[in-house]
């Protein structure tokens, strides 16, 4: 036979080290959820930004359109056109600050959990 000694047996694996491959595994698929970004594309700040944007410029060319229209078929020049704007502008306030208050999508979940 040969003068080298046999190799040894490959030992089964040990229960307790299949159990912490598993809880490291786990930990590790839940801190990448953690640190996962909560929004996809643009962030929550962005698009709330832009609607607030929107709201204003749409009040005031709201505003200024229906007033010019007013103005056009009345003959209240100025008057149509300058009240619009003013009633443009406040629902564009109006819908800016009730944005302002409602809660914010992911608000509701944080205060189950306690944080």
């Amino acid at each position: 036979m040969s003068d080298e000694p046999p190799a040894p047996e490959p030992v089964a694996e040990d229960a307790r080290m299949t159990a912490l491959e598993a809880r490291l595994k786990a930990a590790r698929e839940r801190e990448e959820e953690r640190n996962r970004p909560k929004t996809e594309g643009a962030s929550a700040d962005y698009r709330i930004g832009n609607r607030v944007l929107a709201d204003l410029l749409g009040g005031l060319f709201g505003g200024f359109v229906i007033g010019w229209v007013i103005d056009a078929f009345a003959g209240t020049s100025p008057w149509g056109l300058l009240v619009m704007l003013v009633f443009g502008i406040v629902v564009a306030f109006r819908n800016i600050i009730r944005a302002a208050q409602t809660r914010p999508d992911g608000a509701a979940e944080k205060r189950k959990d306690g944080s």
